[in-house]
């Protein structure tokens, strides 16, 4: 399980790298965009706020997988390029709202070899684009501000299971599932949401959702 004191402490030395003096949770809080009562939350519940580190990665051009998995990063010159997805980290799925056409605005997210399999195999790789979540239609098993792994192969719904899609409203992720007379359940997870019956054009399936920065039930 990653600990977020430690990645907080290896942000800590970057930007102390960067600074004549002592550096303190509200500068990595800063660093982040995040406030320094959410951040006090997240060093308490120890949740680690993906999307934002992501971003902090980007512009210190940090290897996510020295900062998460403590991999030297001159051990991956061999399969950075090899191993790599699109990340869309203005993209956000469940509330509703937003575009997403998989082509603009995205950044390469390097994904460690031991992590492909999740993603259905290296070979699977340049399928798969990463997106993130807000709103709480899908808790608990997706929380806002996961950022979720989207293999775009895997639209025609030929089994259940959680997809993101597209329809007059915005750009959603759902558990869906076939019903006997052809239509579509699109289900939340957060039982405060009602269930919804479409058919099946009504909505533009995008991929389904194979992996997490959290857990997929």
């Amino acid at each position: 399980m990653l600990d977020v004191i430690k990645i907080i402490d290896k942000l800590k030395g970057v930007l102390d790298n960067e600074s004549d003096k002592k550096v303190f949770d509200k500068d990595v809080s800063f660093a982040l965009n995040i406030t320094q009562a959410n951040f006090a939350t997240i060093k308490q519940r120890n949740k680690i706020p993906f999307s934002n580190i992501l971003d902090f990665c980007a512009i210190k051009k940090i290897s996510i997988n020295w900062l998460f998995y403590g991999q030297d990063p001159s051990s991956l010159i061999d399969s950075t390029d090899k191993y790599w997805i699109k990340y869309f980290p203005t993209v956000s799925v469940s509330a509703g709202g937003g575009a997403y056409d998989g082509d603009d605005d995205y950044e390469k997210l390097e994904v460690p070899p031991y992590f492909t399999n999740m993603l259905g195999g290296v070979d699977n790789v340049k399928n798969i684009e990463a997106i993130n979540v807000t709103g709480d239609s899908m808790e608990p098993t997706l929380n806002s501000g996961n950022i979720i792994f989207l293999d775009k192969t895997k639209y025609d719904l030929s089994k259940d299971g959680i997809y993101a899609f597209v329809n007059e409203n915005g750009l959603f992720v759902k558990r869906i599932q076939k019903r006997i007379d052809g239509k579509l359940d699109v289900i939340s997870d957060n039982k405060e949401y009602p269930m919804q019956i479409v058919k099946k054009e009504e909505i533009n399936i995008l991929g389904k959702i194979v992996g997490s920065f959290g857990s997929i039930f």
